[in-house]
């Protein structure tokens, strides 16, 4: 099985990328869906998921996947993150096609490219918000003194700075999700996927973490994936996708 590089090629690419339209970006795409199929096998025989999604999304877009409950939106999320394989079909990120990777390279994969934000924050109750922040950048092997310096520096970016010594027990449900997407984003990921991110919480700390997720979208210029239920913080997304009875339609944000 052939390996992947994780460092050559990025630069530039983005450079390419960063000042083109829409159309123009859907021309690199950093995620590409051809022909997927998702099926599970029941009691009662095969279950299928969905199937035949297809579909790209630029560099740079911050798009919404919604749906009713148990359409698949979850599954086919952790399928480009690479915590699940897909029965059919292709999966490229960053030209990376994740249908091949090995089960140690999909780990590497996922610790270098992809950042996750869900529900629930699972932050590690032990530890405080600084080193729940750091610990990606432990896993891969990095320094301490950088991997604090930079936990540091983006729980700064959530507004949390002077919360970095409390844990997770001592934070309010708003302040543990911004500390989860501090630490989804201090590997500096090409791809950020965030699952139902303010599905937790009441309606005002809802739309305050998601205003920051949209600041930093735009600030670091990520390419984001949303799975949400909140149509009102959906139409805030550049583009929408809908996924029900086992296909995908693309809605027009100003419409839903």
């Amino acid at each position: 099985m052939g390996s992947f590089s994780t460092t050559s090629g990025v630069a530039s690419a983005d450079s390419v990328t960063s000042g083109l339209s829409l159309s123009a970006r859907m021309m690199h795409p950093l995620v590409q869906v051809k022909n997927l199929r998702k099926e599970y096998t029941t009691g009662r025989g095969k279950l299928v998921l969905f199937e035949g999604l297809s579909f790209d999304v630029a560099q740079g877009d911050l798009l919404a996947i919604v749906g009713q409950s148990g359409a698949g939106k979850s599954t086919l999320l952790h399928i480009l993150g690479a915590l699940d394989t897909a029965s059919e079909g292709e999966v490229y990120c960053a030209s990376i096609p994740l249908n091949n990777l090995s089960t140690k390279q999909a780990a590497t994969f996922r610790n270098r490219e992809i950042g996750y934000v869900w529900q629930f924050h699972y932050l590690l109750p032990e530890f405080t918000a600084l080193e729940n922040v750091a610990m990606p950048l432990l896993a891969r092997g990095g320094s301490k003194a950088t991997a604090v310096k930079s936990a540091q520096e983006w729980l700064e970016e959530v507004e949390l700075g002077d919360r970095a010594s409390h844990r997770a027990g001592e934070l309010s449900g708003g302040e543990q999700q911004r500390v989860s997407l501090a630490r989804a984003l201090v590997t500096q990921p090409k791809l950020l996927l965030a699952d139902e991110p303010t599905g937790d919480l009441d309606g005002g700390t809802a739309n305050l973490v998601f205003s920051l997720l949209e600041r930093l979208h735009q600030g670091h210029h990520l390419t984001s994936i949303v799975v949400t239920h909140n149509m009102a913080l959906a139409r805030r997304c550049s583009r929408v996708l809908r996924l029900e009875k086992g296909e995908m339609e693309e809605l027009n944000p100003h419409d839903i």
